[in-house]
């Protein structure tokens, strides 16, 4: 970003964004009471400014606008300007965003908000131009017109704000409540299979963004039902994301959507929570149909991650910028040229023609590396070697192109962490050490855990939501508690440590105290212990994050079957009565919390394993159960010792009790409410399992 010389206040802040912004000539506040104090005091209008570091329209509109003296004298004159990063204030982001949508029927960043002094909006948008252009009104025009009202129509100004306070309230705390029924399940299946893409996967058209939950859902419902169509669409959407441009072929890792209906052009930022999503999802689809592509591609994404976007102590970055020296991609994409030159004329040209690499060049006169309408057995054909011998070369040349890559400008990281978004990589991590088991994904999920609860934890235990320079910052929100308490889980089954199942159930009654609203149900999304903005929204929809009330409801109905603990059951309850009717209207649009939905109408088994922790008989019983696809499972772990009890005896006290029999690992299986003879042989229990399987599909 320019530098102008003089520091703006933000210069103080530790957000990336904020920082990126505290050489502009405007004088911003960060989002603070001296901010509104300041306003009320010379009865100015707030001007609000809310985004993300690796954003790009955000940066358009800061080189455009707010590095302009002539804008900022308007601001600085006319204004109170308040700059807000959107991931370090979910809460402020989603009640204005709210408010955009509700009132212009559309929403992104930055967002463009001019408000009272008590936090009420009159006027909303996203992007503008500095000049009045592609239908847009300029920024110029907007600040003098809003200017001006504010001057000559204050009370008309007000009686606005009130009145868009007053109309955009219902749309964060009314939620029908209602009965979940299996017909909400066929539904959102059947809206699932109208949108399908069948030509390159996905749901709907362009832009495309991955929201694997949707995948997840489709999974298990392929696994309830044997529906070969619901498999067809995971697999066929997995395959297509993996192929387009939207993967990283050369560094691995997606971007955050792409602009076109083939999946060929990303909007090139990567960010934390789609590779956490997206590995999950790809183990999930290799448990379930053993193709080892879906294993490799999770593999790739936690080689990137490991790779960019660790802190040296364990835990993980928030995202990488679209932008490098100012172009969108520059960092990305190549010509033909450039890769000859790296290569060499034999491989560089294999290369080429393998990831559609031209002199025709498929984004802005450069290529993106692509698969998509790549046959490796035709270029293995053509070139008289084995595909293994093609796969072998295209390797080595890929790293030597990263190699080469890592040469250029790099796009900016947004080094904070942020406690939701390590969650869900802590969840990623831990499932792949489950499917893979590599020893290393469990120990990289173990230091990311220890990072946030030494860091982003006070000693009252309340978990905070920002790490950055040394600093941890602002009350954890409900999605902080929501996936962390994911990721225990998922680092419980795959180490049957009992203290991370011990530390989830902790941060669950956490989560009850501070966000569950004991009239109407539900979570509300800051805490009883959190600033009291404008409204204390709820949120449900699955977008291209989960929402927290959705991950709460999946982990408490699983946390339940793991404990035994009938409250936990009876909370799960009320969470999906609490929203049930509003997602039976629409199903599809709260995929993540079908998964909450699917596990409590569908058969459900506790799977209890007894035995010596390092017996060959016992680690293969649970092995054989962690890399099977058993969404409608909990896995709790018994091991065989002389003292009386062990530590999850207290935890899940109902598998006292389940001891090993005759010196054997045991396999203890409740389906239904209904427990099964004990299994002492490895192959009973994979028969066993093997027969309640969907059949597979041919890979």
């Amino acid at each position: 970003m320019h530098n102008h010389g003089k520091q703006n206040r933000l210069a103080k802040e530790k957000s990336p964004y904020l920082l990126q912004h505290a050489h502009n000539p405007v004088d911003w506040f960060a989002w603070s009471e001296e901010a509104f104090e300041t306003a009320k005091q010379q009865n100015k209008p707030i001007f609000l400014s809310i985004g993300y570091s690796t954003c790009h329209w955000c940066h358009v509109m800061e080189k455009e606008s707010f590095e302009s003296e002539q804008v900022a004298a308007i601001l600085n004159e006319h204004f109170i300007s308040v700059k807000v990063d959107r991931e370090e204030r979910p809460d402020v982001d989603h009640i204005y965003m709210t408010a955009c949508q509700a009132m212009t029927g559309h929403g992104g960043w930055p967002l463009t908000v001019f408000m009272t002094h008590d936090k009420k909006p009159f006027y909303i948008g996203t992007y503008f131009p500095t000049e009045t252009k592609w239908g847009r009104p300029g920024f110029m025009e907007v600040l003098n017109q809003i200017n001006e009202k504010w001057q000559n129509n204050h009370e008309q100004v007000l009686e606005a704000s009130e009145q868009m306070t007053t109309a955009i309230q219902p749309r964060f705390t009314e939620f029908e409540p209602g009965t979940a029924e299996e017909r909400t399940i066929t539904r959102a299946y059947k809206q699932f299979a109208a949108d399908y893409d069948e030509m390159f996967g996905g749901f709907g058209g362009a832009p495309k963004f991955l929201t694997p939950h949707n995948l997840m859902f489709l999974l298990r419902y392929w696994k309830q039902t044997g529906s070969e169509d619901a498999l067809k669409m995971v697999e066929k959407t997995l395959d297509s994301m993996y192929r387009g441009g939207i993967y990283d072929h050369i560094g691995f890792g997606f971007s955050r959507y792409s602009t076109d209906q083939e999946w060929l052009v990303p909007h090139f930022e990567k960010m934390l929570y789609d590779n956490a999503l997206m590995a999950y999802t790809y183990l999930e689809a290799y448990q379930a149909t053993q193709r080892e592509e879906f294993a490799r591609v999770a593999e790739e994404i936690f080689t990137y991650v490991l790779r960019d976007m660790t802190h040296p102590e364990g835990s993980f970055y928030s995202a990488e910028d679209a932008d490098s020296e100012g172009v969108e991609g520059k960092f990305y994409v190549w010509k033909p040229q450039e890769v000859l030159e790296v290569l060499g004329q034999e491989e560089g040209q294999l290369y080429c023609k393998a990831y559609d690499i031209s002199d025709c060049s498929n984004f802005e006169n450069y290529s993106i590396p692509n698969l998509i309408r790549a046959s490796f057995v035709r270029i293995a054909h053509e070139y008289g070697i084995t595909i293994e011998k093609l796969e072998e070369r295209l390797e080595i040349s890929r790293s030597k192109l990263l190699e080469h890559r890592q040469k250029r400008v790099h796009p900016h990281k947004d080094d904070k962490i942020l406690t939701a978004w390590n969650g869900l990589m802590i969840a990623a991590f831990a499932k792949g050490a489950q499917v893979l088991k590599r020893p290393i994904y469990k120990e990289t999920a173990e230091k990311a855990i220890q990072f946030i609860m030494n860091n982003l934890r006070r000693e009252d235990g309340r978990l905070l939501a920002r790490y950055r320079d040394g600093e941890a910052k602002f009350l954890a929100y409900l999605d902080d508690y929501a996936f962390m308490t994911w990721g225990l889980i998922e680092q419980y089954q795959a180490t049957f440590d009992a203290k991370y199942l011990e530390m989830a159930l902790q941060l669950q009654q956490q989560t009850d105290q501070l966000f569950w609203d004991d009239k109407d149900g539900g979570y509300f999304f800051y805490g009883t212990d959190g600033e009291q903005l404008l409204t204390r929204p709820k949120e449900i929809y699955d977008g291209a994050i989960p929402a927290g009330n959705s991950v709460i409801a999946f982990n408490t109905i699983r946390l339940a079957r793991l404990t035994g603990n009938q409250e936990l059951e009876k909370r799960a309850e009320q969470i999906i009565e609490s929203f049930a009717g509003t997602i039976n209207e629409y199903p599809r649009a709260y995929s993540f919390f079908l998964l909450a939905i699917q596990f409590a109408l569908g058969d459900t088994r506790e799977i209890v394993i007894v035995g010596k922790q390092e017996d060959i008989d016992t680690l293969r019983m649970l092995d054989t159960l962690r890399s099977s696809f058993l969404p409608d499972a909990v896995i709790l772990f018994r091991p065989e010792q002389q003292d009386a009890k062990t530590p999850i005896d207290k935890i899940a006290p109902f598998i006292l009790g389940k001891d090993a029999i005759a010196g054997k690992a045991t396999a203890y299986i409740c389906e239904n409410q209904s427990c099964q003879s004990p299994i002492t042989d490895i192959d009973d229990m994979i028969q066993y399992f093997h027969q309640s399987q969907p059949e597979q599909p041919h890979a």
